[in-house]
């Protein structure tokens, strides 16, 4: 068994289909200071997906000895570098949305495995996402569907779901835009042991 530092339902949903045991506890981390703290160490937007992750894993695994902690973190930055974060309310999730509208961003998926206290693994993976145009009434209808359940989202969307819509082209991992570089991760369980090879 492994140990989920986050309460993030798609990545619990994620572990949950490809039958990997866990249990999920909370790494307890005031991400948006971390974040802040990692900016002004010059991070850029994978760097800070992975340093964001290991943090998480790190502060459960120092409470779980033994046990494998993995914890995961993803960001959202434009061509330019640019890093966007989650929304903080409705207004601010339509105005992410006209700002990715027709322009292309990355997501950049990071996972950590700590044991002990210490990092033992760790993978990143970076997804290429295409916004198609969006007119500014499909934004509302958008977000009035799904709001409840975009909103915890990065880039305010869910690509299982409605937010599928927002896309013209993706090039990478569906799992890594769901939060979790998924079958890198299976590879490093099969060699533990955790899974069966």
């Amino acid at each position: 068994m492994i140990v989920l530092a986050s309460q993030s339902a798609s990545r619990r949903a994620l572990l949950q289909a490809a039958q990997v045991p866990f249990e999920a506890l909370s790494p307890g981390v005031d991400e948006e200071a971390a974040k802040e703290a990692l900016r002004a160490d010059g991070l850029d937007a994978r760097q800070l997906a992975d340093a964001l992750a290991e943090l998480k894993a790190l502060r459960v695994s120092r409470r779980v000895p033994g046990g494998l902690v993995l914890g995961c973190d993803q960001t959202l930055s434009l061509d330019d570098g640019a890093m966007i974060d989650k929304a903080v309310d409705r207004s601010d999730a339509e105005r992410i949305l006209k700002l990715l509208s027709g322009r292309v961003h990355h997501l950049h998926s990071a996972a950590v495995i700590a044991l002990n206290g210490e990092p033992i693994w760790r993978h990143i993976e970076r997804v290429r996402m295409t916004v198609r145009p969006l007119s500014d009434a499909f934004i509302a209808q958008y977000l009035d569907g799904d709001w409840e359940q975009c909103r915890w989202c990065v880039g305010c969307y869910r690509i299982e779901g409605p937010g599928a819509q927002l896309f013209s082209r993706v090039e990478g991992s569906q799992f890594a835009i769901q939060g979790l570089p998924l079958l890198p991760l299976l590879d490093f369980l099969r060699i533990r042991g955790v899974l069966e090879s």
